[in-house]
């Protein structure tokens, strides 16, 4: 099953055209790879694969773009016949809608089902990766920055301080203890294993730019670094400031819950 998985990607790939880099399969030359003798039985099969791609929201001609293709005839002479340029998602879903009875069919659907698997599995591990690097890049980010503000007279009571309000102006008005709070998380973990990669790379830019406030303005003490901090508001259009923003910035339940306070975000203000 493996070896013959393996052919049928192989054969895939090798009839693939790379125009301006922009890849494209023929449908005439994709039909006998799929065990199709008949034009008019494979168009069948595009058509209902273009049902299946409308009804999924996809934009029809960016997937199965008409071209015309140049054919010898039996006496030697060239006609021109119908044909698609096929994206790989056009591919992959005439697989889905041709006659399951051919072998080359079921092996091409088993294929697609793997190369699409592969697909999200890659994407996780660069999700993944991405916020590694963003929760690595933070953790240095704060380590330098307590290095500059603890050389400047403040305490550890005092960098807790600081990073709280950074917080509170992050999320909304809620500083560190009540994110954790509204989290369910233990008030001995950090707060930043647990927030999406956005606010990871959020805290770190308000940390990168109170640690650059101090050095520039030459601060000591704690009450001067804390005027220094950045200051976040989320607003609307009619220039009001929207309660609940620490959602905007946590979770892809952010519009929902902004929506049900009527509150239409427009951006993000930085002063």
């Amino acid at each position: 099953m493996t070896d013959s998985l393996s052919n049928t990607g192989a054969n895939f790939e090798s009839i693939k055209h790379v125009e301006s880099g922009v890849e494209f399969w023929s449908a005439r030359e994709l039909m006998p790879l799929l065990e199709y003798t008949k034009w008019e039985k494979f168009e069948n099969a595009i058509n209902r694969a273009i049902v299946s791609a409308r009804a999924s929201g996809a934009n029809i001609p960016d997937h199965f773009p008409g071209a015309g293709k140049m054919v010898l005839t039996g006496s030697g002479a060239e006609r021109e016949v119908v044909d698609y340029h096929l994206t790989r998602y056009a591919c992959y879903l005439i697989a889905q809608n041709g006659d399951p009875r051919k072998q080359a069919i079921a092996q091409a659907q088993t294929y697609f089902a793997s190369q699409t698997r592969k697909q999200e599995v890659g994407e996780q591990r660069k999700k993944e990766l991405e916020r590694l690097n963003a929760r690595n890049k933070l953790r240095e980010t704060e380590k330098r920055f307590s290095g500059v503000v603890m050389d400047r007279g403040v305490d550890q009571q005092g960098i807790a301080e600081i990073r709280g309000a950074g917080d509170q102006a992050l999320f909304g008005g809620h500083n560190t203890a009540s994110m954790k709070q509204r989290l369910s998380i233990k008030p001995s973990q950090p707060l930043a294993d647990y927030v999406p990669t956005v606010t990871l790379k959020a805290k770190d830019l308000a940390a990168e730019m109170t640690t650059v406030n101090t050095l520039e303005k030459d601060l000591a003490g704690k009450d001067p670094m804390l005027d220094s901090t950045p200051k976040r508001t989320i607003t609307t259009k009619k220039g009001t400031s929207c309660p609940g923003s620490v959602h905007w910035l946590l979770s892809t339940q952010s519009i929902t819950l902004l929506r049900r306070q009527k509150c239409p975000t427009v951006s993000l203000h930085t002063s």
